[in-house]
């Protein structure tokens, strides 16, 4: 590293330090290295270890789990940033349930961190028109800005649509949720997604049903492959 490298880098950590403290999201310590303070930080759950390729559940060798093997899901890959654990959980229900925006460059950026290889453009997994009006905003089409930004691939905002009102699947139980999510989204006939390689956007994925049904629509548009880009994924033992 150059001499002029060197300064550089001692002006910008200098600068840092002059800068005033902000409270830590999760604890309220005075935070100088972002939303969360350091110790925080290295406390979020991030999504380690060999997992399926797949679903990013745990796999012992890394390859593609059973549960894929016996019934593969419609989309082909997913990358995970976090497992759905505390405290990294309640980063997301602060975003969702408690407007609070400041932190969707923060955990857009955790997926970025994560991507191996860039699709040709990007779908955030769509809200229904009476649930984007009751929350007044979509986290996913948010998260999927910011990681539009900063990859320079389109987003196509107007592609797909759900079109039927289903109830929260965080309200049903497990086994119920594939059936909740049947036939809920929809792409216009407009979509130009023929042979390309489309990554869904969203905040969790759980079971997968709803991610799964979104690349079903997209695979019948005629999408040649189709990965679940997500902040989290909930674990068997956390359920």
């Amino acid at each position: 590293m150059s001499i002029l490298s060197h300064r550089l880098l001692n002006i910008s950590a200098k600068f840092v330090h002059i800068l005033p403290a902000q409270p830590c999201l999760l604890c309220g310590a005075p935070s100088q290295s972002g939303l969360c303070c350091a110790a925080c930080d290295a406390e979020l759950p991030r999504l380690t270890g060999k997992h399926c390729p797949i679903c990013a559940l745990p796999a012992p060798t890394g390859d593609v789990c059973g549960e894929c093997l016996k019934q593969p899901p419609a989309f082909d890959h997913t990358v995970a940033a976090f497992s759905y654990n505390f405290p990294l959980n309640k980063l997301i229900q602060s975003l969702k349930f408690r407007e609070r925006l400041i932190l969707v460059n923060y955990l857009a950026d955790a997926v970025l961190k994560r991507v191996t290889a860039t699709p040709d453009c990007l779908v955030a997994l769509p809200l229904h028109p009476v649930r984007l009006r009751e929350r007044g905003f979509n986290q996913s089409m948010l998260l999927a800005r910011r990681i539009s930004r900063r990859l320079g691939i389109p987003l196509l905002v107007h592609a797909c649509e759900r079109v039927r009102n289903t109830p929260p699947q965080s309200s049903l139980p497990w086994k119920e949720r594939d059936k909740n999510m049947r036939q809920a989204f929809t792409c216009k006939p407009d979509t130009d997604v023929r042979g390309k390689h489309v990554a869904i956007v969203d905040d969790v994925m759980t079971t997968g049903a709803s991610i799964g049904e979104l690349a079903h629509a997209l695979k019948l548009a005629g999408a040649g492959e189709v990965s679940a880009w997500v902040v989290a994924r909930t674990l068997p033992h956390d359920h």
